[in-house]
Parts: C-alpha cells; sequence; structure tokens
C-alpha cells in the first residue's frame, strides 16, 4: 500500500512541508516522494522542508531521490531542508557524508525560520 505524503505549503514564505511516513525501501512509497517533489519543484518552489520525524528507514533508493531533490533545487537557486531526523537517520546520513550537505534541523520551526535568514 502506497504511503500517503502530507504536504503543507505555507503561503508566507512559500515554503513547502513535506512529511513523509514510514520505511522507504524503493518501493511505490519512494515513487511517491519523488513525484511529490517533482509536483513542487516543476511548480517553481525553491523551499522545500522534508520533515523526517515519521520516518523510520530510508534505504538507498530513498536517500537518492533526496539527494537529485537537493541537486535540482540547488541548480535552480533553492534549498532543502530536513528536520527531525531520528537516530538512525542521523547516523546514516553523517556515515554517508549527507549531513555535510543538508541542512537540518531539530524542529519544523526551526528549519522554517532558517529561511527568513
Amino acid at each position: 500500500m502506497a504511503s500517503k505524503i502530507k504536504a503543507t505549503e505555507l503561503q508566507e514564505g512559500n515554503i513547502v512541508i513535506l512529511e513523509p511516513k514510514g520505511n522507504f525501501v524503493g518501493g511505490d512509497e519512494t515513487d511517491d516522494l519523488r513525484d511529490t517533489i517533482k509536483k513542487y519543484a516543476d511548480s517553481g518552489n525553491k523551499k522545500l522542508i522534508i520533515d523526517l520525524g515519521g520516518v523510520s528507514y530510508l534505504n538507498s533508493t530513498a536517500l537518492g531521490v533526496l539527494i537529485s531533490s537537493h541537486a535540482n533545487y540547488t541548480k535552480r537557486e533553492g534549498k532543502v531542508k530536513l528536520c527531525q531526523i531520528n537516530k538512525n537517520l542521523e547516523n546514516l546520513f553523517v556515515i554517508t557524508k549527507l549531513s555535510l550537505i543538508f541542512d537540518s534541523f531539530p524542529k519544523q520551526e526551526e528549519a522554517i525560520a532558517s529561511f527568513a535568514n
């Protein structure tokens, strides 16, 4: 069963917040994430926050989706920021050196506030 990714659009600041939930292991749920990010990127969004608080596992395919979204946004002078990364995912981001690429924040509010700078 495909997961539903909650998307919140903040009119103030044109920020989109995605809240995927569950395990992302390269199936339909990962395609959903890719398609959702692409939809916002194609519509010209430049401020994306991916809240990983409800995500317990990401495999290499899912990480690839995050990396390509980061590349796409950067190319268009946009930003992808992450928040609420659990300990397991945090270790994964450190090992893969992705923690050096992505700005990440403990709370969604902090990620939102970071766009104001």
